[in-house]
């Protein structure tokens, strides 16, 4: 927990009352290579902070072809927030790529926590600013970036997920055939 504590303390005071809050309405667990947090379809009521590992949250067409939408490393937050907020069935799936341990949260106990304590409110919209600024940067890299230059962004963004992704986790989350990822590698080592 004191990896949460350390993040949620440099964005805002956090009291002695609201940490054994935190905890009392959270879990830490440790999860194994490949296990699903989520399923596509499945219903949305957990949204998770990442203390150790990568964790990615991808959509699967029916055809098999899987297009990754985030990778979550140390300190960062996933869920499938059109899901958890919408209260709709999941689009997503989100799976540990590596062994990892996190911290879970339920929507209904979240909730609670702007109750008691409203200086968390303007915390999570930090949060959701900087996810959605995150998004949309991605989105616009993905516009106007070449494959070369997202490459280079993921590796400044994420320079350790390549060693545990898989080379279709990377090409998919970058928009490019696993194919282009090899000739864009290839060409960085010359």
């Amino acid at each position: 927990m004191e990896s949460l504590y350390n993040y949620i303390s440099k964005q805002m005071n956090l009291s002695q009352e609201a940490k054994e809050f935190i905890a009392s309405i959270s879990k830490v667990s440790f999860f194994e290579k490949d296990t699903v947090l989520l399923n596509q379809g499945e219903s949305v009521k957990k949204t998770y902070f990442v203390i150790d590992g990568c964790v990615r949250s991808f959509l699967e067409h029916e055809n098999g072809k899987e297009h990754t939408l985030q990778f979550a490393i140390k300190d960062w937050w996933i869920s499938d927030f059109m899901g958890l907020f919408n209260h709709e069935v999941s689009s997503l799936t989100i799976e540990c790529i590596t062994d990892t341990t996190l911290v879970e949260f339920n929507l209904s106990d979240i909730e609670k926590i702007y109750t008691l304590f409203p200086e968390f409110e303007a915390f999570q919209r930090k949060n959701l600013e900087r996810h959605i600024n995150n998004l949309q940067k991605r989105i616009l890299n993905l516009l106007h970036l070449t494959a070369n230059e997202r490459y280079s962004n993921f590796l400044k963004q994420f320079p350790d997920v390549e060693k545990y992704a898989h080379n279709y986790h990377i090409a998919s989350y970058l928009g490019i055939t696993q194919q282009s990822l090899s000739r864009i590698r290839s060409e960085k080592k010359l």
